[in-house]
């Protein structure tokens, strides 16, 4: 039995150190490794003492008040994070986990620099949870009634238009709004804001319908 223990133990730990340097490889800084894995910062400051891509180091982003306040651009790629990691976390992922393969599927997507970083998804996602860092939830994730979207909204909100809705805007702006056609390029215009999402997201990802 000790030795099971051990055995266990070990192959936690292990799944711990590759969460971490997954993390890390992904830009994270430290405060948001140390959330997400529950390893002690002198560990993670002797395990990356010579990261290859970070962790990154600073201030930690609040995103309370930046994502309404943030471009088009922004909102919308915020959207698609909090909700690839809603669809992983429902599948049974555990949270960590979940965070780590949507901020990864959401870069695998990304032709240009991405808008969001790991740290800012984290944020992001803590709020809309109410984990990790927080204790109650600043967002929550609203489905438009015109295209089927699902975008973040203000937790005390309740739209009943698609008035807000950032991918009924996207596709409102996408003929006049160079930045927006460079963004998310298309041999056509699409039909509908849910097409430039699939598209984002890649052909792994499905919308609800």
């Amino acid at each position: 039995m000790p030795i099971e223990r051990n055995l266990v133990h070990a192959q936690r730990h292990i799944r711990t150190l590759a969460l971490a340097t997954a993390c890390a490889e992904m830009g994270a800084r430290l405060r948001t490794i140390q959330l997400l894995t529950g390893l002690a910062p002198s560990h993670l400051q002797r395990l990356f003492r010579q990261p290859l891509e970070g962790p990154r180091r600073g201030r930690h982003p609040d995103s309370r008040e930046w994502y309404h306040t943030a471009n088009l651009l922004c909102r919308t790629e915020a959207s698609i994070v909090v909700a690839l990691y809603r669809r992983l976390a429902s599948r049974g992922i555990d949270p960590p986990n979940a965070l780590v393969g949507a901020y990864r599927h959401y870069l695998s997507s990304c032709r240009s620099v991405p808008r969001i970083t790991f740290d800012r998804a984290f944020d992001l996602v803590a709020h809309t949870a109410g984990r990790w860092l927080v204790s109650s939830r600043s967002f929550s994730v609203f489905t438009c009634p015109h295209c089927h979207s699902e975008y973040l909204t203000g937790l005390s909100l309740a739209p009943t238009s698609n008035h807000e809705c950032p991918f009924c805007k996207l596709l409102k702006r996408y003929a006049c709004d160079p930045r927006v056609r460079a963004a998310y390029p298309l041999r056509a215009a699409p039909t509908n804001p849910q097409t430039l999402w699939i598209h984002a997201c890649g052909p792994g990802y499905r919308c609800r319908s």
